[in-house]
C-alpha cells in the first residue's frame, strides 16, 4: 500500500472529550494508539484534520425529527468539550464541527480537501456506527481512496464494530491495524 503523503490525510473524528468520558475503560489504548497514528502522519508530512461534534447552547441545530439528535439533547453533551488533548493537536490542523454523525453534512470538509488536492483518507473515529458509518459512505461516494484503522475504532457493540469492518468497512475502504498503518506511514 502507497500513499502520495501530499494527496493523503488522516480525518480523526469524535476523539473529543465528551465521547472519551463515555467509554472510560477504553479511552486510554484508544488515545494512545491514534496519538501514535497522529504522530505518525505528522513524521510523514500527512495532514491531520480533526472534526467534532458539536452544538450551540439550546441544541438550535437539533431537528425534533431528528431521533439522533433528539438522543444528544437529552445527554446534554457537546456544547463545552473539545478534542482530547492527548492528541497533541496542532495549531494549523483544522477543525471540522459538524452538527450531524457525518463530518461531511453540513460541513466544508470536502472543499478544503479538494482544495488541497487530497484524494486519500485514513480515517478513524468513535464510533463505528456513527460518525464511522456515515463519514464512510459518505467518503466512498464522493470518489475517495479509503483506508480505516480498525486500532483506532469503536463502538461500544462490538458485534456491530466488528461486523461493520467485516462487511460495510471492507467493501468501501481498505481495513487496516494500527500497525499496518504504522508501516505504511513509515
Amino acid at each position: 500500500m502507497i500513499i502520495s503523503p501530499a494527496k493523503t490525510a488522516l480525518l480523526v473524528m469524535h476523539y473529543q472529550t465528551d465521547i472519551m468520558a463515555l467509554f472510560p475503560s477504553v479511552a486510554p489504548t484508544l488515545l494512545a494508539n491514534t496519538r501514535q497514528l497522529c504522530d505518525a502522519a505528522r513524521a510523514r508530512s500527512v495532514d491531520v484534520y480533526f472534526a467534532k461534534i458539536h452544538f450551540s447552547p439550546g441544541y438550535p441545530e437539533v431537528s425534533p425529527l431528528n431521533r439522533n439528535g433528539q438522543g444528544i439533547k437529552q445527554l446534554g453533551l457537546f456544547v463545552d468539550d473539545r478534542i482530547s488533548p492527548e492528541l497533541g493537536q496542532r495549531a494549523d490542523e483544522p477543525l471540522i464541527v459538524a452538527h450531524r454523525a457525518s463530518v461531511f453534512f453540513g460541513t466544508d470538509l470536502q472543499v478544503r480537501l479538494s482544495a488541497r488536492g487530497i484524494d486519500t483518507l485514513i480515517m478513524v473515529g468513535i464510533a463505528s456506527t456513527g460518525v464511522m458509518l456515515s463519514s464512510i459512505a459518505y467518503a466512498s461516494d464522493a470518489d475517495f481512496r479509503l483506508f480505516t484503522v480498525k486500532d483506532c475504532c469503536y463502538d461500544p457493540d462490538q458485534i456491530v464494530h466488528d461486523h461493520l469492518f467485516s462487511t460495510a468497512f471492507d467493501s468501501r475502504t481498505t481495513v487496516l491495524s494500527l500497525a499496518d498503518a504504522l508501516e505504511m506511514l513509515a
